[in-house]
């Protein structure tokens, strides 16, 4: 497993945290399309799905929920 850089898990806990890529964009000062482009990469990078998406919402897989309740410490 390939481990993801730090701005790729701030991302992620930004879009955990609105559930949303467009309110965490706007948080993180990235467009839409990058964060999705960036979690793309990160979970071909660790082999795991860690976001379900649906045009209307996203939720992290239980996967996901997991690296998000180790991170949010970490990441504090």
């Amino acid at each position: 497993m390939n481990r993801p850089a730090l701005g790729d898990l701030d991302a992620f806990m930004a879009i955990v945290a609105h559930r949303s890529f467009r309110k965490a964009a706007d948080e993180l000062g990235l467009a839409p399309s990058t964060l999705s482009h960036m979690m793309r990469t990160m979970e071909k990078k660790m082999g795991v799905r860690l976001l379900h998406r649906t045009t209307r919402s996203v939720a992290p897989t239980e996967a996901g929920e997991r690296l998000a309740a180790r991170l949010g410490p970490a990441l504090k």
